[in-house]
């Protein structure tokens, strides 16, 4: 099949899940692109002067910033400074004169032009995209600029600006890659915005910005850009949430064009109506992929902060998802405070002021603490961070803090909206056992883009480390058969029938038949599930934790007729697995000390172990995007009849 051909049919998929509106959308989007192709807009936005920035930190914010904090955040700078970076699994060396069409991975460079011309998606003509956007999303800036503001080193502001200089002569409006996609640009004024307030004490941030026609030109025709093509219909997931939070914080911040006002306020509607329509009532996220839920909620309290810095009102209901949102990912947590590792991930951040090794998820929990205020039940946290005083400092303490909302009086278990539970032993000499359960929707949305094939999966961990490991995402374009692994069903801890996925993939970001589950049962310790995405056959699971013998139990059945199956158990990249017959025994390290735990498997399948393999995928682990490691997967192969179910047991030793 022809390059071309593929790209008709995935169109025409993708158009089957779409409704008139969202259709009506996009056609105005299509008309609109070639009206500015044949009327470029014009080559400066409004002439403003006299503007000057106000939305600065309060006096003696950073003197709250903690030492060590510090010390992080100065090591990162110093090797961006250096010209190292990595992204994405890819070591740089280039970033101190960067060339921003390309592409470290494959040696390929973006082509120029009219931007909508650029076909993004193709790896072969442009190398790998997020690659070349992820630099231009200007976070390592805000690190460089909040390393000036913390140390008073001009050498870090002066890169700073240089590397602007460059971006903006390089980019100029709707020209190339890097104006393509809303969430690039969202996130781009995002960084703007903090790089322009964390440089305020330095004697060239106002000739930089307010004072700088080229600046000005690029700020306008960002929001303008933003304005005119928001994501729509199937589409309005994390991007959408991304090109508000944005467009809202430069309307905010940079409130010098006519057209602020407008900006300011259509995008305050599009983040309050995206936000709540992205969120469970539980506050989990609705694309049921826990990287995502970092990262509205990162943008959220970013777009927040905006607000109460310039003091536009914020809709109350704005507050309360964000609020309920930091108390899900407290629930959700295990006792090193790692979240579910649930669909897609890509590393994406909404603000980034902190050296490597913060912990992302303590530092959005210290400043959910700092912000709504915790609850007894919350884990604590330990680490510290950069970000959570500068967020602090400009958020108003949220007013329903307190008795005033109603918040869980006790760790939640199950989230019967997004059909996530949470099995946990008690914190005790053994050591917590942390088993996510997976009963809830397919994923958000007609197109489920982010979603995986991973109904009624499990994901199992001692202590924080990976036992039943999910094994995570690794890429997104350009290598469909890594893609097509990591988000199916055999690449998850559940059941497979006949070699097919449960829900039917349309393309890398679509899929076109959804697996409805159902969630039968949930408490503590115990959790029922099935799905029909074998139709006529149901799979059901059952998951009972037995913490007193530090036992979990897994049973799986499959209604119908003789089926043939294969049920996987992906073990963390730490775990170490010798499979005699049924039985695997597993060990690891864990703060230096031994562990073990002995996995009984169904007797009446043929079990193998499977490490590291390509032809085809199978026993790979990604710990971040990019990033792939060989890890152990133990599979059984057999047939199902609906007569007996398969039995699994992990028994912890120690």
């Amino acid at each position: 099949m022809t390059r071309a051909s593929m790209s008709a049919g995935w169109y025409l998929r993708r158009l089957s899940r779409m409704g008139p509106a969202e259709v009506g959308g996009r056609v105005g989007d299509t008309l609109r692109r070639r009206r500015w192709r044949a009327a470029p807009p014009p080559p400066d936005g409004p002439r403003v002067t006299g503007v000057r920035f106000t939305s600065v930190l309060p006096a003696g914010t950073l003197a709250e910033v903690p030492p060590d904090a510090v010390k992080r955040l100065l090591a990162e700078a110093d090797r961006l400074m250096a010209g190292h970076a990595v992204f994405f699994g890819v070591d740089r060396d280039d970033l101190a004169d960067p060339d921003w069409s390309y592409d470290p991975k494959t040696g390929r460079r973006a082509p120029g032009g009219y931007a909508f011309d650029v076909p993004y998606r193709d790896e072969e003509a442009i190398g790998d995209v997020k690659q070349i956007w992820e630099p231009s999303r200007h976070q390592y800036l805000t690190v460089l600029a909040a390393a000036y503001a913390v140390t008073g080193d001009e050498r870090y502001a002066e890169r700073v600006a240089a590397h602007l200089r460059s971006w903006w002569t390089a980019n100029p409006p709707l020209r190339g890659v890097h104006w393509v996609s809303g969430i690039e640009l969202g996130i781009r004024l995002l960084s703007w915005v903090w790089v322009r307030r964390l440089l305020d004490g330095w004697p060239g941030a106002a000739a930089l910005f307010e004072d700088n026609p080229v600046a000005l030109h690029q700020i306008w025709h960002h929001q303008r850009w933003l304005a005119a093509f928001p994501s729509r219909g199937s589409s309005a997931n994390n991007h959408v949430v991304a090109e508000a939070a944005g467009q809202f914080a430069a309307a905010c911040a940079f409130a010098w064009f006519p057209s602020s006002p407008r900006w300011r306020s259509d995008a305050l509607r599009s983040l309050e109506r995206q936000l709540r329509a992205n969120t469970f009532a539980s506050g989990l996220n609705r694309e049921l992929a826990t990287e995502y839920h970092g990262l509205v909620l990162e943008l959220g309290l970013a777009a927040v902060a905006e607000a109460d810095a310039a003091g536009v009102p914020v809709p109350a209901s704005v507050r309360r998802v964000l609020l309920r949102m930091t108390d899900a990912l407290a629930a959700v947590v295990d006792r090193r405070l790692r979240p579910p590792r649930q669909g897609d991930a890509d590393d994406g951040y909404g603000l980034v002021v902190d050296g490597a090794g913060t912990d992302r998820w303590g530092s959005l929990l210290s400043t959910g603490e700092a912000v709504f205020g915790r609850l007894p039940w919350w884990p604590a946290v330990t680490g510290t961070d950069v970000r959570t005083p500068l967020l602090a400092a400009l958020i108003r303490p949220y007013p329903g803090r307190g008795s005033a909302v109603a918040r869980p009086d006790r760790r939640p278990v199950h989230f019967a909206d997004a059909g996530l539970t949470i099995l946990r032993s008690p914190e005790r000499d053994g050591g917590e056992i942390w088993c996510r359960c997976d009963g809830g929707p397919h994923g958000f949305l007609s197109i489920a883009a982010h979603a995986h094939a991973d109904a009624l999966s499990v994901e199992v961990r001692h202590d924080g480390v990976d036992v039943l490991a999910d094994p995570g995402t690794y890429c997104y374009h350009g290598q469909p058969e890594w893609r097509r692994y990591f988000r199916s069903t055999l690449g998850h801890n559940t059941l497979e029938v006949d070699g097919t996925d449960q829900s039917v993939s349309g393309g890398p970001f679509l899929w076109t038949r959804h697996a409805r589950s159902r969630v039968l049962a949930a408490d503590a310790d115990r959790w029922s599930a099935e799905h029909d995405g074998y139709r006529p056959s149901v799979h059901r699971r059952r998951v009972e934790l037995a913490a007193e013998r530090r036992e979990l139990r897994i049973v799986d059945e499959l209604s119908g007729d003789r089926r043939a199956v294969r049920l996987a158990f992906h073990l963390g990249p730490a775990v170490t697995a010798e499979l005699t017959g049924s039985r695997a025994r597993l060990t690891w390290t864990c703060d230096g000390e031994d562990r073990s735990a002995v996995l009984d498997l169904p007797g009446q399948l043929a079990w193998e172990a499977h490490r590291g393999e390509s032809d085809p995928p199978l026993g790979w682990y990604s710990a971040g995007f990019g990033r792939r490691e060989p890890a152990t997967t133990l599979l059984g192969t057999g047939s199902a009849d609906g007569t007996r179910g398969f039995t699994t047991v992990l028994t912890f030793r120690g």
